[in-house]
């Protein structure tokens, strides 16, 4: 085209395309989960927090490419409570496997239920991230070739936007070389007509490319979807494994959100790793157990007739008592006995007004409790998992609580749960996984109970507290120990039930345990946890 002059014009015309793909080139996001300023500082704060999300993303990181903004999707997907996601066309092409996963992931009904247990919790949402991490390996392994084919399409993109730049630049030096009337030298039209022709190239290089990496997703896509699914299931079944041993342990979601992420994370470490994690259920049926037998539970309750009796309570007058107050003539007779308490009443065998001073459990920890029943449960879990419970009782109650951990004469440990202030979670795991071994001394628990109780009536003036004695053994006590015992009985009115856990001394007539316990029950079954129930009802 050297001989034929070329007008400025015609070629702003043939380089129009370019330049307007060089001035409004569409924006490209790196992230397939839109989110606002409020969850990205939430990601970043869970991030700096949560120590295995950074392992976890340095870890794929050396292998895989953006890792870390795949984690952000997957962690911002579980977190947002309506996750929305982009176009694929508004993905960077690098990104597009990213999307891809996070659709399949989403688009699943394993996550339907992932994210109702995860949808404005940070901490579970990263939790359901780490709980993917095997199945998120997996995925980008399955993914790799369509992963270099995304990389090579963005390097094509990358060349087609770098293209058309250099038409937009060719076409400005042909516009400063241009004559008055517009006609642009050859060696600058030349240079204009290359510079098409290499965007056109570069076009078409974005055009296979895009192909290319789209035939890859295709053919990795029946991997993705499968592993998305296995992702969220366990992930799923993580966080509520999770959930449901913090709630055997007594701490509710409210406090949960409250908690920082870290003391959260170890909590919930502590509670996996340990022995406790195994008892989860038992003091989950407990706690559910003594929920039932409080709703049961009414105070004064009139309970079955039995028959009728004599006395003051106006609840319980009989009919014909009631009519005299209708004559004029009787309602003086009425008032001198009720002021005398020989009202007709009617008689009931019910519940009785449960006891106002603190609820002591006397938990044995000695070598034998460590005995496994039926189910795998030891004698030592179902003694516990009955204190944990009688624990929530006295809260409701607005009691004190002792928990009081004993084996032999030298050993016994003190657990204080004061009425007022909450019950923290790292004490009450404390008592629980606390085990002193030796022999067995009832002398030593019930002294410290008698002592506990004595000091609250000086304190506060309560009586009628509740002891609980759980044991498997049976020792003996001294006769001055047992005098100073009824003495401190008579005096502060507390009542002492009995729990024989997988012995018999509750069947013998003349059992030390069966004389110091006003009730006294034997626990043959240790998955059984309503053989306690009658506790939750007279306390």
């Amino acid at each position: 085209m050297g001989e034929t002059p070329i007008k400025l014009d015609e070629l702003t015309i043939r380089a129009g395309k370019w330049l307007a793909l060089s001035a409004a080139a569409p924006e490209r996001h790196t992230a397939a989960v839109v989110a606002d300023r409020f969850e990205q500082i939430t990601w970043r704060d869970t991030y700096e927090q949560a120590a295995g999300l950074r392992e976890l993303a340095e870890e794929l990181n050396q292998r895989y490419d953006h890792t870390t903004d795949l984690l952000t999707d997957a962690f911002l997907a579980a977190y947002k409570v309506s996750p929305r996601l982009r176009e694929r066309t508004e993905m960077a092409p690098s990104r597009l496997v990213n999307h891809h996963v996070i659709t399949s992931l989403t688009e699943s009904l394993e996550f339907a239920e992932l994210h109702r247990e995860t949808a404005g919790d940070p901490y579970a949402a990263a939790m359901a991230v780490l709980a993917q991490a095997a199945a998120l390996r997996r995925v980008l392994e399955r993914s790799r070739d369509a992963q270099e084919h995304a990389e090579q399409a963005k390097k094509a993109h990358q060349d087609a936007e770098g293209a058309a730049t250099a038409v937009g630049e060719a076409l400005q030096q042909a516009a400063d070389t241009a004559d008055e009337d517009g006609t642009v030298p050859a060696r600058a039209a030349d240079a204009v007509q290359q510079a098409i022709e290499a965007a056109e190239a570069a076009e078409a290089a974005v055009l296979q490319a895009a192909q290319d990496a789209a035939q890859a997703l295709v053919a990795a896509a029946p991997g993705i979807r499968t592993a998305a699914r296995n992702a969220a299931a366990k992930a799923a079944e993580a966080v509520r494994e999770e959930a449901a041993l913090m709630r055997a342990w007594g701490t509710g979601p409210g406090e949960l959100e409250r908690m920082p992420f870290d003391r959260r994370a170890r909590l919930a470490e502590r509670l996996r790793t340990s022995r406790l994690a195994q008892w989860a259920d038992l003091i989950g049926r407990f706690r559910q157990m003594a929920d039932g037998e409080r709703a049961r539970k009414v105070e004064n309750a009139t309970g079955e007739l039995v028959g009728v009796t004599l006395g003051d309570d106006l609840s319980r007058v009989i009919p014909s008592e009631l009519a005299n107050l209708g004559l004029p003539e009787l309602r003086a007779v009425f008032a001198a006995r009720y002021a005398a308490g020989e009202l007709m009443l009617y008689d009931s065998q019910g519940e009785q007004t449960a006891g106002k001073g603190a609820i002591i459990a006397c938990v044995d920890t000695s070598h034998s409790m460590y005995v496994e029943g039926p189910g795998g449960i030891t004698r030592e879990a179902w003694a516990k998992g009955c204190a944990l419970a009688l624990l929530d009782q006295a809260r409701q109650a607005q009691r004190d609580f002792v928990g009081i951990l004993f084996s032999a004469a030298d050993k016994i440990q003190v657990f204080r749960f004061p009425a007022g202030p909450p019950a923290g979670i790292d004490r009450i795991l404390d008592f629980a996984e606390t085990f002193l071994g030796g022999g067995t001394s009832f002398q030593t628990p019930l002294t410290a109970a008698r002592e506990l109780l004595g000091e609250e009536f000086n304190d506060t003036a309560r009586t009628r507290g509740d002891i609980v004695m759980l044991t498997d053994d049976e020792c003996g006590v001294t006769e001055e120990w047992m005098r100073g015992w009824n003495d401190a009985k008579r005096l502060l009115g507390f009542r002492v039930f009995g729990v024989a856990i997988g012995a018999p001394p509750a069947a013998e007539a003349d059992s030390v345990l069966e004389t110091l316990c006003d009730n006294l029950r034997s626990i043959a079954d240790l998955t059984d946890v309503h053989a306690a129930a009658d506790l939750f009802r007279v306390i």
